[in-house]
């Protein structure tokens, strides 16, 4: 099972390492564990904050990462809004 929580952050000026460093930080804060695991609408990997530091699906399927985090594109996710915690290990 995973544990998590929602996050909001529209700041037009941050990218979205700064946005998911903000959430892990206040979830390691909260919680006391750091978060491994981030899900964020599609939208928000193909246009990381405008211009050219997109975050994109690597080739082999391999997910984006943002300072330790895996973001995973989910479409129950509305852009700005992020489920931040901590997954399970496959192993």
């Amino acid at each position: 099972m995973e544990e998590g929580m929602m996050w909001f952050d529209n700041d037009q000026k941050a990218d979205l390492d700064s946005k998911v460093e903000r959430a892990a930080e206040y979830y390691q804060k909260k919680y006391g564990d750091r978060p491994n695991l981030c899900f964020v609408h599609p939208s928000m990997l193909v246009r990381n904050g405008g211009g050219n530091k997109a975050k994109k699906i690597g080739k082999n399927g391999s997910q984006p990462t943002s300072k330790g985090v895996e973001l995973r594109p989910s479409i129950s996710m509305m852009p700005n809004h992020f489920w931040i915690g901590v997954g399970q290990s496959n192993s």
